[in-house]
């Protein structure tokens, strides 16, 4: 797993939050980018499942975008602590749709073990208490949004590319190299252009 910046101090994240929460976006660039080192840590947890690393680091990035985006710096908690549970929860609903069936799915389902064999149910995934609550609405917002600068800021080939990536609007999800294979390009080119649309809609988060 290749090397992150080290994570900010917490003078430092205060910094950058209240520079964020007056509109400096290059300081929340610098909060997500600070805080990779908490997606590849909690990557490390599910790297016993059957899915690639690069696949899992693209999907905790995304909660880690939601996590800064959506964070409240009046609550009495840090950052990391906030991401890092939007983090695993973007990471469990992958794991989820990818081992749920098209129609009839159970609470108890398993869908997968962490790292230490003990066995994920969708029932642990959906099981909430208020705030939790609170939270899923401000990500249903902000996914909303994702969805809508998809559309209008990206390219057709990084559209196309992330839509087939996540199985967005519906749609069957491919691995970099099933993408690969089906556009007749290399599977580095696909992992480039998934990057860089990553990185454009973070401008808008």
């Amino acid at each position: 797993m290749k090397s992150f910046p080290q994570p900010l101090t917490a003078a430092e994240e205060q910094y950058y939050l209240q520079k964020y929460t007056e509109g400096d976006q290059e300081a929340k660039h610098i909060l997500i980018e600070r805080n990779m080192r908490l997606v590849a840590h909690i990557v490390r947890k599910y790297q016993s499942m059957d899915e690639e690393t690069e696949d899992l680091l693209s999907i905790g990035t995304i909660g880690l975008i939601k996590g800064v985006v959506t964070f409240n710096p009046d609550k009495a908690v840090r950052l990391g602590t906030y991401a890092a549970r939007c983090i695993e929860n973007e990471i469990l609903m992958y794991l989820r749709t990818r081992k749920k069936s098209a129609r009839d799915v159970s609470l108890y389902e398993p869908i997968g073990t962490d790292r230490e064999g003990n066995e994920i149910q969708l029932f642990d995934i959906i099981e909430s208490d208020a705030d939790d609550a609170h939270e899923k609405v401000a990500l249903g917002d902000d996914i909303r949004l994702l969805y809508s600068r998809i559309e209008t800021v990206l390219s057709p080939r990084e559209r196309l590319v992330l839509k087939m990536r996540y199985g967005l609007y519906n749609g069957d999800e491919f691995t970099q190299r099933e993408i690969a294979k089906k556009l007749g390009i290399s599977r580095s080119y696909v992992s480039r252009i998934e990057k860089s649309a990553i990185e454009k809609l973070r401008d808008y988060f």
